[in-house]
């Protein structure tokens, strides 16, 4: 389990604290922030980790099965996205083969636009899984999300009402 996830948990229902997370997520607000990620132990230059919060703050419906890409998923049938006759592409297929085409620097804005889409579908994210796999981007990451995104007959995990 990690211990970030262990914390926020712990602050959940903390309306300021949550909204002082949330401004980690806004260029110009990230001073805000500061002092919640400190309280939470984790350190300012520690991107990905207070990225993390950030997104924990904005839509803590979390479940502990899944990739991303089994998130994202979920969002494209919650959404009711079909594909067409002329085999174009999704939605919310266009907007994940997007995400997996991100370099490191426009990844978070990218991941964030998927978490929104989670929270309005409510749609729950495996955060653990996802902290790991943005502090490792790479190929591999990316492969496994897109398996659990277009592996035909598989239902994800994510859609499971206790979010386990």
């Amino acid at each position: 389990m990690s211990w970030l996830l262990e914390r926020l948990r712990k602050y959940k229902d903390d309306r300021g604290m949550m909204a002082n997370l949330r401004c980690v997520l806004v260029e110009n607000k990230k001073h805000r922030a500061w002092p919640a990620l400190s309280r939470l132990g984790v350190p300012i230059k520690e991107d990905v980790a207070a990225f993390i919060a950030g997104l924990f703050a904005t839509h803590p419906k979390e479940t502990n099965t899944g990739n991303f890409g089994a998130t994202c998923k979920a969002i494209e049938l919650s959404r009711g996205d079909k594909a067409s006759d002329d085999n174009k592409l999704t939605a919310t297929e266009r907007r994940f083969q997007h995400l997996l085409a991100a370099e490191r620097e426009e990844l978070h804005p990218r991941v964030l636009r998927m978490v929104l889409m989670a929270k309005s579908q409510d749609v729950r994210v495996n955060y653990e899984q996802l902290e790991t796999d943005l502090k490792f981007w790479n190929d591999r990451t990316k492969t496994e999300w897109a398996a659990a995104f277009w592996t035909p007959g598989t239902a994800p995990a994510t859609l499971n009402e206790e979010g386990v």
